[in-house]
C-alpha cells in the first residue's frame, strides 16, 4: 500500500504538529529527513507508508506501550499511568491526523 504523488506532496508540505515535544523539536531542526518510510503491523502483517516524523511518532508509541506493559505485568495494572498517557496522545493523534494509518498499523 502507498501513497500516489499527489497524497505524498499533500502529506509532505501540510505541517501536522507532532504530539511528543521532542519529535516537534527534532522536525524542526532537520534531524528527521523529509520521505517517506514503511512501517509493519506486528499482528497483521499489514505495512504502510509514513513520513519520517510520523513513523517516529509511531514509534515512540508503540515504545511507551511496550513500557507500559512491562511495567503492569511487573508492578500490577495501572503502574505505568504516565506511559499510557504517552500511548493515549499518540493514538489519538493517529486518528486525528492518519485515520488510515491507525488502522493499518494500530486497530
Amino acid at each position: 500500500m502507498g501513497y500516489n504523488r499527489t497524497m505524498k506532496a499533500r502529506i509532505m508540505t501540510k505541517q501536522i504538529k507532532a504530539p511528543f515535544k521532542h519529535i516537534r523539536d527534532a522536525q524542526n531542526s532537520d534531524c528527521i529527513p523529509e520521505g517517506m518510510t514503511t512501517r509493519t503491523n506486528p499482528f497483521s502483517g499489514q505495512s504502510i507508508e509514513l513520513p519520517n516524523y510520523v513513523a517516529e511518532v509511531y514509534d515512540y508509541t508503540m515504545l511507551a506501550n511496550m513500557v507500559a506493559e512491562k511495567e503492569d505485568v511487573k508492578n500490577g495494572w495501572g503502574s505505568s499511568e504516565s506511559e499510557w498517557k504517552i500511548v493515549r496522545k499518540g493514538l489519538d493523534w493517529f486518528r486525528q491526523h492518519f485515520a488510515k494509518e491507525y488502522m493499518v498499523l494500530l486497530d
